[in-house]
């Protein structure tokens, strides 16, 4: 059964008021777009509509459609190598200038949120907003000792709505994961649901709160990124110190006040490949009204941080594929490439390896050997996930999150400075980041710094291998080999608990002295463990 209906019909009419259908041109539509435009000017809202000529009609309709919608013209609005630029126009608005809500309720919100009258709370409140978007409202205010502050609070009754629509935007991703085996590769309910998560916790400033506080202890002392200071948050309300800066997008006054402007966009690369490797916490919704510059230094320029909402994290297993992908990529090794993403778990047995990597070399392979002030990273990561998808391979929600961030920032980079040398950039500190963690020393104290879970879980071995050859029993016939193989490993294991004890706390002593021991110690440790334990498996 469809899901709420009179939702849908009522972002049906939306769209026929604002005659969205004559945004785009008909006849370079595939036939089931064609359709779908057609279906808009079927309703009665679109036959006597007054909007047709509304050069905001696009704004007007995503603001009338909800959060949702205002956070797609936002995600688009960073894409000037995609989008037409009268319809830029309006999505670019779609960042900070929102229809607000009313003032009086956005104090009252205030008061009751943080418990206080306004007076109380602050010596100055201006009533009107500083800035309005999809989720909140920000209002300029001055603490009783004089520090200058903004006040961001969510906009009321839009939590129902939004629950709504990702129910019906499940509903459409299942009934597409029945139909399309691109949709099944991506995951796109599992990525549906991702989304409304992140959706639902920037609901709860408490969390951004959080979030800005630890990105603002990341970046303590940086000269090249400043994150304002949070004062107070409730689950509505947010109170932050009050920065100035101008947006990334005002490039004019950049030019104005003679700034450097390759040194700033190599600069907002550094800070987001810092924030990936560095810190593993990085800003996910990277739209211009999110980013700004503070210019009190014109020959020194800092980015300010804001709207710590949406973050994202990888698992340290993705970070190395990441840094591994992107160096293979940058080298034209397409085959490493295709080794990598193996490795990781996301190609399909049946899948071609060969025609995988012949692909890449004929699609993305021209696209590298650009010079570099040709290169279009993002239209290169846009053709591999293209290709990954005709490939079924399978992508993670977190690695989609951080390449679709990774497309916006050098977006808003090349915006900054069209020659910039994303490559050139981006090399260095990911081969060190490598180099770094694939450190062996590191990698065996952290390995003893598991060890007593790895003790505690040697308990389980035995049953969880029975469970395995139980779920083994009803595959096809050349899986017998390998049952009778786990079979003798199980019947070891089993032989091997009653003894494990000794073994295991003689590698964790080796592995504890390895740990605080010069390198070549360490290495000479483990060589002796490895021996010990091949010795006693032999018994």
């Amino acid at each position: 059964m469809i899901p709420h209906v009179s939702r849908l019909l009522e972002l049906w009419r939306i769209a026929a008021h604002y005659r969205l259908d004559t945004l785009f041109p008909a006849d370079e539509l595939p036939e089931k777009a064609r359709h779908a435009l057609a279906l808009i000017r079927l309703h009665p809202a679109a036959w006597s509509s007054k909007e047709r000529k509304n050069p905001l009609k696009l704004k007007l309709a995503l603001e009338e459609m909800g959060p949702l919608a205002i956070k797609m013209g936002q995600l688009l609005s960073t894409r000037r190598d995609l989008i037409d630029p009268e319809i830029l126009k309006q999505l670019v608005l779609l960042q900070d200038r929102v229809k607000p809500f009313d003032s009086q309720v956005a104090q009252n919100r205030i008061q009751q949120s943080l418990k206080a009258d306004i007076s109380t709370l602050f010596a100055r409140f201006d009533v009107q907003p500083l800035a309005a978007a999809s989720i909140a409202q920000v209002h300029t205010a001055a603490l009783h000792d004089g520090r200058e502050v903004v006040v961001k609070v969510t906009r009321p009754n839009i939590r129902q709505q939004i629950l709504q629509d990702f129910e019906i935007l499940q509903w459409l991703g299942e009934r597409l994961e029945k139909r399309l085996e691109a949709a099944r590769a991506l995951h796109l309910t599992e990525i549906i649901q991702d989304y409304r998560q992140i959706i639902l916790n920037e609901l709860d400033l408490t969390l951004e709160a959080d979030n800005t506080r630890r990105m603002r202890h990341y970046f303590t002392g940086s000269s090249m990124m400043y994150v304002p200071e949070v004062y107070m948050d409730s689950k509505d309300v947010m109170v932050a110190e009050r920065i100035t800066g101008v947006p990334i997008s005002e490039v004019e006054t950049f030019d104005r006040l003679a700034m450097d402007r390759a040194d700033l966009a190599e600069k907002g690369l550094t800070i987001f490949f810092t924030q990936v490797f560095r810190d593993n916490f990085f800003h996910a919704d990277m739209h211009p009204g999110n980013v700004f510059v503070e210019t009190i230094n014109p020959s020194n320029p800092r980015f300010i941080a804001l709207d710590c909402a949406i973050m994202g994290e990888l698992s340290k297993h993705d970070q190395m594929t990441v840094a591994r992908m992107l160096l293979a990529v940058m080298n034209s090794n397409f085959m490493q490439l295709i080794q990598i993403v193996h490795q990781a778990g996301w190609i399909p047995p049946d899948t071609d390896q060969d025609a995988l990597a012949r692909e890449m070399r004929r699609t993305v392979g021209p696209m590298v050997s650009k010079p570099m002030d040709q290169l279009d990273f993002a239209g290169i990561l846009v053709q591999i996930m293209d290709i990954a998808r005709r490939f079924r391979l399978e992508i993670p929600p977190q690695l989609m999150l951080l390449l679709k961030t990774l497309v916006h920032v050098e977006g808003l980079g090349t915006d900054l400075y069209p020659q910039l040398d994303i490559w050139k950039l981006a090399k260095p500190i990911l081969t060190e980041w490598i180099k770094s963690n694939a450190n062996p020393v590191k990698n065996i104290k952290e390995i003893g710094q598991q060890i007593p879970d790895l003790l505690l879980g040697a308990h389980d071995l035995p049953s969880l291998m029975i469970d395995s050859l139980n779920g083994l029993k009803n595959q096809s016939a050349w899986h017998e080999k390998q049952l009778r193989e786990l079979q003798n490993m199980r019947l070891q294991m089993e032989y091997q608990q009653k003894r494990s004890w000794i073994f295991g706390s003689l590698i964790a002593i080796l592995l504890s002295i390895a740990i605080i021991s010069p390198w070549y110690v360490s290495i000479i440790l483990i060589v002796l463990s490895s021996l010990f334990a091949v010795w006693r498996m032999s018994k």
